[in-house]
């Protein structure tokens, strides 16, 4: 699942080049990426199971009153928690597990956070959208299978996107495919019948609904996901590799924001808003710590300017890691997000900021004040280095006082060591960190750094209480933004081309079924004319000529003339068509356009998510016996889970975030209990 690759005993030139492995990657390539994906589908499927487990022992502890059957329900249930909460634990080390993402020739680069693709289940189209081809196109759907199983074996590939830019454009194709797909089957009166499902890449909870909205917006998370993968895995020794990695975070945020903007109150909380912003803020970090990188490739020069510039640099990386770990920390964002990406933060914010004091106090320390040197510029530089200066002193004051100079240059070094020590204090209260002797390495030789210069500077004699260096003003030359690429919607072509142009035939439009018009000529006209672009319409039809007799209408479209069909012919080309009708005439097939007003609504879709238990029932687990009889059963009114979708669609959504109150002995992460139905999502 990193590259494509052909699984043994497959030849380079076969089906396999052909079928759903030729944009896609191979699913049974044994790679780690793969294997932790893998294992991320077999976990999502535990999490289900338990999940029917405990709605099955909730709804029996609501309906029995037996004190012995109670207290074996509660117990199940306790052991049904604590088994959730282990598998919970399982899925924050896969991802945590960064260390995989990264580039194998990594060896002096902090690793980078990436996100993990959203697992789904597979859909079979085949049947809905034939019978829908049938029902409202009116033609075999059969003689469309080969499209439904090109749409099957693009999503299939799509579960598998190779970690490069043709696994975006795959990702893409299909988002682009989805909006046709949409416009052509999915009607906003009826239900097609085809489930979506897809887990939560955080919690690993099912999310199924019939809205198309939910695979449209889990594609697009993906295409964020695949970003970050991408550039984690650039070579951030190279200048190339950087710009790669700088690039690959920008359009992840982009991506990101797209999907924030777009598609509101989602129903599975990695997409909510919330933390959307969360994950915004963190590939902006990364792609500032690469800029960082970036300016310091070529190596720091031990000059007063370019300290002053590295140290602000620095704190402009540190400053945007402190926003995301203050994102991290806030409820209900902590108690999904792993402990491995909020120490991480947390650690990064030290060592950027430290760094900063270092370079501050090298400029103090390590260069002084002579009278060759332009004073004026010293002076500006240095001014923009705090908000308030030290003890009120004026710049140029600090300057020409080497004894000040050199207090609070030793300020600067003992905050530097003091976040270095920070930094491994919190490296050592995660696991998953400890794992990562890169880091381990970056961050104990960085602290050496800063205790070699401190002892470097210190005098035996010196009793002078230090001073509390200021916090150092964060600028940065280039900073990260949001990159809106186009790779989201790309230019495809139509699967479903064959049933005509989409601003004509499309699931908002009802069709009466085909009709067969015998077109004869009368006085060498056919008592009608043609308009419109494609498919052609009748107009200024004469009521008293045949085809008026045999049933054609004003407005009619023209399908089909004689064994030809018509649906993409202009006027020019229809024509052609007819002038050669002799006396026995040719036959026409059109259709006419019906009120889509007088459809009924549709019945609401089963949709579930975790805490939802009857709902959730009623698609995994069995029917239960008062649903045989609806006469006998009351049923309580709930709130459509499906009013979400577009932000610009007229339609309001009931959905609510899962709340972060939970009083059973299970904290993290929060699963709505179903006796609170205010925590439903």
């Amino acid at each position: 699942m990193t590259d494509t690759l052909i699984p043994n005993g497959c030849k380079t030139n076969g089906p396999v080049e052909n079928g759903c492995f030729k944009k896609g990657c191979n699913p049974f390539a044994q790679t780690g990426r793969s294997k932790l994906q893998n294992k991320r589908a077999v976990l999502n499927q535990k999490i289900i199971k338990q999940m029917r487990m405990r709605a099955g022992a909730e709804n029996l502890l609501k309906a029995t009153s037996n004190n012995k059957v109670r207290e074996q329900v509660v117990l199940e249930l306790s052991y049904v928690n604590s088994d959730l909460q282990l598998l919970m634990e399982q899925l924050e080390g896969l991802n945590s597990s960064v260390e995989v993402y990264q580039n194998v020739q990594e060896t002096a680069s902090i690793p980078l956070i990436p996100l993990g693709l959203k697992e789904t289940k597979d859909v079979d189209f085949s049947v809905p959208l034939k019978d829908y081809i049938l029902e409202h196109y009116s033609e075999d759907g059969s003689n469309f299978q080969d499209q439904i199983d090109d749409l099957m074996d693009l999503r299939q590939a799509c579960r598998t996107p190779s970690r490069n830019p043709s696994g975006v454009d795959l990702l893409a194709n299909y988002f682009s495919q989805l909006s046709f797909l949409e416009a052509r089957f999915f009607s906003p009166t009826r239900q097609l019948g085809i489930f979506f499902t897809w887990y939560d890449s955080f919690t690993g909870m099912p999310v199924c609904q019939q809205n198309i909205s939910l695979e449209k917006a889990s594609m697009v998370f993906n295409m964020a996901a695949l970003y970050s993968q991408i550039g984690t895995r650039a070579d951030r020794q190279t200048q190339a590799g950087l710009e790669d990695a700088i690039a690959a975070f920008q359009k992840s945020a982009g991506v990101l924001h797209f999907l924030k903007e777009t598609f509101t109150h989602t129903p599975s909380y990695d997409m909510s808003p919330a933390m959307l912003s969360m994950l915004i803020r963190l590939m902006l970090a990364q792609a500032q710590e690469c800029m960082f990188e970036l300016i310091t490739l070529p190596g720091i020069r031990n000059e007063f300017f370019s300290l002053l510039k590295m140290a602000q640099e620095a704190a402009k990386v540190g400053e945007t890691y402190s926003q995301v770990h203050q994102s991290m920390i806030q409820a209900p964002i902590k108690n999904n997000v792993p402990f491995f990406w909020t120490t991480m933060s947390h650690l990064k914010t030290n060592h950027y900021n430290s760094l900063a004091h270092y370079f501050v106090s090298t400029a103090l320390l390590d260069h002084q004040l002579t009278p060759s040197d332009d004073e004026d510029k010293q002076e500006k530089a240095f001014s923009q280095l705090y908000d308030i200066m030290p003890e009120g002193r004026s710049p140029l004051d600090i300057l020409k006082n080497k004894d000040d100079r050199r207090r609070i240059g030793k300020a600067h070094l003992q905050r530097s060591i003091m976040g270095h020590e920070e930094a491994i204090r919190t490296h050592s209260c995660c696991r998953h960190l400890q794992k990562l002797d890169i880091l381990s390495d970056i961050l104990q030789a960085s602290l050496k750094r800063s205790l070699t210069k401190f002892d470097q500077n210190d005098k035996e004699d010196e009793f002078t209480d230090y001073m509390l260096a200021p916090d150092i003003i964060s600028k940065t030359e280039k900073k990260a933004e949001m990159e809106i690429t186009a790779a989201i919607k790309v230019k495809v072509t139509d699967l479903f081309h064959r049933l005509g142009p989409l601003s004509v035939f499309s699931a908002k439009q009802r069709w009466s079924a085909p009709r067969t018009i015998r077109l004869r000529l009368q006085e060498r006209d056919l008592g009608f004319t043609l308009k419109g672009d494609v498919p052609v319409q009748i107009q200024s039809l004469d009521p008293l000529c045949p085809a008026a007799a045999e049933g054609l209408k004003e407005g009619d479209y023209i399908v089909a003339v004689g064994d030809t069909e018509c649906k993409w012919l202009g006027v020019s080309d229809v024509m052609k068509l007819l002038k050669d009708v002799d006396e026995e005439g040719v036959d026409i097939r059109v259709v006419s356009m019906m009120d889509s007003s007088s459809q009924p609504m549709p019945t609401k879709s089963a949709t579930y998510c975790s805490g939802l238990s009857k709902t959730y029932s009623m698609i995994c687990l069995a029917h239960d016996e008062d649903d045989k009889n609806p006469k006998s059963r009351k049923v309580a009114k709930k709130p459509s889970f499906l009013s979400w979708g577009l932000k610009n669609k007229k339609s309001s959504s009931t959905l609510s975030l899962p709340s972060a109150d939970y009083n059973g002995p299970w904290n993290r992460p929060t699963y709505p209990n179903s006796y609170n139905e205010s925590a439903l999502y």
